[in-house]
């Protein structure tokens, strides 16, 4: 059977979907303190990225090593955006359906690190104040609003970055 680029593009989001719910089940069981760690952050980023990336250069190879900007474009976001969506909703359902409490538990965690990351860079601590409140009034930040402002901002960022990939890569003939 032959692999089409969108086939081929599905399948990698779905590795990717299944790379990022592993991530996010195992954090939740070892330690919620990682969801707010930097360095957790970098490495799930990179391999979003990275996923995308062999998912357009796939699709390439499948069309005889030729693939427009769109048809490139196309298979990087099909994958990151399958990938992101499977973990946005692990995420959810973890913390909604499966263990509440800690989504508060995790809430906190993130304002203190937002609060030392403020006092690091010397912000003064009336900034600091608001941002406290601001964070007070955002309720729970797996509701279905805030998972689904999250996955947009999520979309478009790795958006830009899937343009500037699939610029890089592409590769058509020469008519």
């Amino acid at each position: 059977m032959e692999t089409t680029t969108k086939s081929s593009a599905i399948n990698y989001g779905l590795y990717l979907g299944g790379i990022l719910a592993l991530a996010t089940i195992l954090v939740y069981a070892i330690k919620l303190e990682l969801f707010t760690s930097v360095i957790l952050g970098v490495v799930l980023f990179v391999i979003t990225i990275t996923l995308g990336i062999i998912s357009l250069i796939k699709s390439k190879k499948i069309q005889n090593g030729f693939i427009s900007f769109k048809e490139a474009f196309t298979s990087y976001f099909i994958t990151v955006l399958i990938g992101i969506v499977i973990s946005s909703l692990i995420s959810f359902v973890i913390f909604n359906f499966v263990d509440p409490e800690a989504a508060v538990q995790l809430k906190e965690l993130a304002l203190d690190s937002q609060v030392e990351m403020l006092r690091n860079f010397n912000q003064p601590e009336e900034t600091i104040a608001l941002m406290v409140e601001a964070s007070e009034k955002q309720g729970n930040l797996f509701s279905i609003g805030n998972v689904f402002t999250s996955l947009i901002g999520y979309i478009i960022f790795y958006s830009i970055i899937g343009l500037i990939i699939a610029l890089i890569l592409k590769k058509t003939q020469k008519q």
